[in-house]
């Protein structure tokens, strides 16, 4: 599977597999007979590859879409006593999503939620004739002005849907993600990798996960490990 990998094809595909199906990189090191040190770093290679992979893409998203930001990082700063606070206002990573409804996700990580920096994503990555629907945080305020007109707003202070209207989508991807970082105690490196490969999963079944990293593989056999 990789050029002067010293694995035979077939555990190569193994570990792929497991890679596929969610298997930590401890347990695949122990259902194959592996060193640990050896799964991950093809862990790490798939995920290089995938962030790699979801990342180039150009087109602009069409069609009727979410929009949302969330905030990753522990739920405590050490040094810092006081009440746990959620959202806007934290010390936890802002992330700013764009989900396509019944298509695909694309998040990329974001230094604040102002209008500045949120509508400057929406700009290069959501075409004109798309249906927007957000929240009502002022950094989506102005977006009719720029030439979305098709922008509409739900309430989350008083309603999840409102005349049909809904980021319920997004907002479901939010919770995927933040239930699988946990499995990696939050992911304190590489955050951005696990947070591309959640963006590649989402919503597709296994058979798909396995074909499309076994294509980027194969466009990919040069690759070290």
């Amino acid at each position: 599977m990789f050029k002067n990998s010293k694995l035979s094809r077939y555990k190569a595909g193994k570990i792929a597999e497991c890679f596929c199906i969610d298997i930590d990189a401890t347990k695949t090191a122990l259902l194959l007979k592996l060193n640990r040190k050896t799964v991950n770093r093809y862990f790490l290679a798939f995920r290089t590859l995938i962030h790699a992979h979801q990342t180039s893409q150009k087109e602009k998203i069409l069609g009727v879409v979410e929009v949302d930001e969330s905030f990753f990082g522990p739920a405590r700063v050490r040094g810092r006593p006081g009440p746990r606070k959620r959202g806007r206002g934290t010390l936890k990573q802002p992330v700013f999503g764009i989900y396509e409804r019944n298509g695909s996700v694309y998040t990329e990580l974001v230094p604040d939620c102002s209008a500045k920096s949120l509508q400057a994503i929406i700009r290069g990555k959501v075409a004109l004739e798309s249906v927007v629907h957000s929240d009502g945080w002022r950094g989506y305020e102005g977006l009719v002005d720029v030439g979305y007109d098709k922008h509409f707003r739900v309430n989350k202070a008083k309603h999840f849907v409102e005349n049909n209207v809904h980021i319920n989508g997004i907002e479901a991807f939010w919770s995927f993600t933040k239930r699988r970082l946990t499995k990696f105690n939050g992911v304190k490196r590489n955050f951005e990798l696990h947070l591309k490969e959640c963006e590649w999963r989402y919503n597709k079944p296994l058979s798909q996960l396995i074909a499309e990293l076994k294509l980027l593989v194969s466009k990919n056999e040069d690759l070290m490990v």
